[in-house]
């Protein structure tokens, strides 16, 4: 299947499979276990003025219980349709907190990207890796998962053995030919019946917008007035559109590794396909100047390796001892797993030179991680059929073979090397059951209280660019930028960034100008 590169910080996915023993991603951070059990409390509602056919949502009470290592858990209801939300439709939005430390100042709730990213996960797994310890001391840190994902009511597609198929089997045309994308269309059709056969009616209503409202009735539930949040990549987009919506609530958002709101999907794979190409010739020069390379020569020259090994396998897949066959599709996901965060690029050397002496084992490992399927064939959770539900009804796709082999040209021209294997994308969405309903467009969140964007420089999954974008668009906005390598900066960069998140989540206090971390 031909997709792009997930906008999330992917970490809960690494500590959910055995591939994050391998990738030392950085990830560690589980609460620790000697933290008291907390007694079963509720949250008092704001109580503010609502419709009527809205109030049973922004009144509820919501019930905590102990759910093990010093966390709380519950499960709030939301409608399901927002355009009706008296129809007495709804879906359950899961809930998990770590209570505040110090001195509280409200909740702040965390969202990890995708979209399909698990914020329960996040906070029960990876809380000091989602946020520091004086975050943790000043808010109730409340991971959710949005409708469509995980604990919450989710989307629901396939099997393991048929997600195995979507996922890793291989075509037997040649790639970009009329029969490919014919191939690869009656797939995403039959992907896509099954997620509307097996997830009925929730299927038309995972779209971002209804996530940003289900957000303000989760502020409100949880008691505060203004809503505070954390959110990574995806996560950046689903903290803009709420802003939009409702620019009077917004307390102190901070957007880490922002994505674009009025970027088309062509130009979103696009610019990926670049910034991962970037990323793998940083991950290359560092490579080269070590001893333990599987690369010599030049940049250019390992570039031209790898893309040689890609064609190899796109024409010759190699076989793993568990009998699935590595094509380019798997290869590229193992090359870009990795490339998320730099501390991951030993890993990648070892892959790269296990592939070029024909072993595919640790390829699949990653390819595995990054997809969430586990060592016995099963999938950890649903982030990705969540993934191509939420992005099929949040952009607009093109079906016409000739409009995408020229997005294809494109893509391929801005990243030689790997931009042919993220081309046509567009084909998994372009039948979908339920289609984009409006425009793309800069998000201005007028009169919004200041918002932070922090952007990294070489960014693979959300680009530079894409955090200037949004931090100009935004009437508030105010960028911070990290000059560095890896998918999002807050809480694994440096002092400064850290500091200019953390004063403004828990003081309010805004950078006068960018910082220039």
């Amino acid at each position: 299947m031909t997709r792009r590169p997930r906008l999330s910080t992917l970490s809960v996915r690494a500590r959910a499979t055995a591939v994050a023993l391998v990738l030392t991603l950085g990830l560690s951070g589980c609460v620790p276990l000697f933290l008291p059990q907390q007694a079963q409390s509720t949250s008092v509602p704001t109580g503010e003025k609502v419709s009527a056919d809205l109030e049973p949502f922004y009144d509820q009470v919501l019930k905590w219980k102990d759910c093990g290592s010093g966390l709380q858990c519950t499960t709030a209801s939301a409608p399901l349709d927002w355009a009706d939300p008296g129809s007495g439709d709804t879906v359950d939005l899961a809930l998990v907190r770590h209570q505040a430390t110090g001195s509280r100042i409200g909740s702040l709730l965390v969202n990890p990207g995708g979209p399909g990213g698990s914020g329960y996960d996040f906070v029960k797994d990876s809380l000091d890796y989602a946020t520091d310890a004086k975050l943790q001391a000043g808010f109730d840190v409340v991971g959710f998962d949005p409708r469509g994902v995980g604990r919450s009511s989710a989307v629901s597609c396939y099997e393991p053995a048929e997600m195995d198929e979507y996922l890793y089997g291989l075509s037997t045309t040649q790639r970009g030919s009329d029969a490919w994308i014919q191939e690869l269309a009656a797939s995403a059709a039959d992907f896509g019946a099954a997620c509307q056969e097996n997830t009925g009616a929730l299927l038309g209503h995972v779209d971002s917008t209804s996530a940003a409202r289900d957000l303000d009735l989760l502020r409100a539930a949880l008691g505060d007035e203004k809503l505070n949040y954390l959110g990574y990549s995806y996560g950046t987009f689903l903290g803009a559109t709420y802003a939009d919506l409702y620019p009077d609530r917004v307390g102190r958002l901070a957007l880490d590794g922002a994505l674009d709101p009025a970027t088309t999907n062509a130009d979103v794979t696009r610019v990926q396909a670049t910034g991962f190409e970037n990323a793998l010739r940083s991950y290359l020069t560092d490579c080269l100047a070590g001893e333990e390379c599987p690369f010599d020569g030049t940049v250019d020259d390992a570039m031209n390796t790898i893309g040689a090994l890609l064609a190899s396998v796109d024409v010759s897949p190699i076989a793993a001892t568990d009998g699935r066959r590595l094509g380019a599709n798997s290869l590229l996901t193992a090359i870009i797993y990795p490339l998320y965060q730099a501390t991951a690029w030993p890993n990648l050397s070892e892959m790269f030179d296990s592939v070029l002496r024909g072993d595919a084992d640790l390829a699949f490992q990653f390819a595995d991680g990054y997809n969430g399927r586990s060592v016995d064939g099963t999938y950890s959770d649903n982030a990705t059929e969540a993934f191509m539900a939420i992005n099929c009804v949040d952009y607009s796709y093109n079906d016409d073979p000739a409009s995408m082999r020229a997005q294809a040209a494109e893509i391929e021209a801005a990243a030689p090397t790997i931009g042919k294997y993220m081309a046509y994308g567009d084909i998994g969405c372009a039948n979908w059951p339920y289609q984009f309903d409006g425009e793309r467009t800069a998000i201005a969140a007028e009169g919004a209280d200041p918002i932070l964007v922090i952007g990294t420089t070489n960014d693979p999954a959300t680009p530079y660019v894409w955090a200037e974008n949004l931090a100009e668009q935004l009437e508030s906005g105010q960028l911070v930028t990290y000059t560095g390598e890896g998918h999002t900066a807050y809480n694994k960069s440096n002092a400064c960034v850290n500091s200019a998140v953390d004063d403004y989540l828990l003081k309010g206090t805004v950078p006068a100008e960018d910082p220039m971390c």
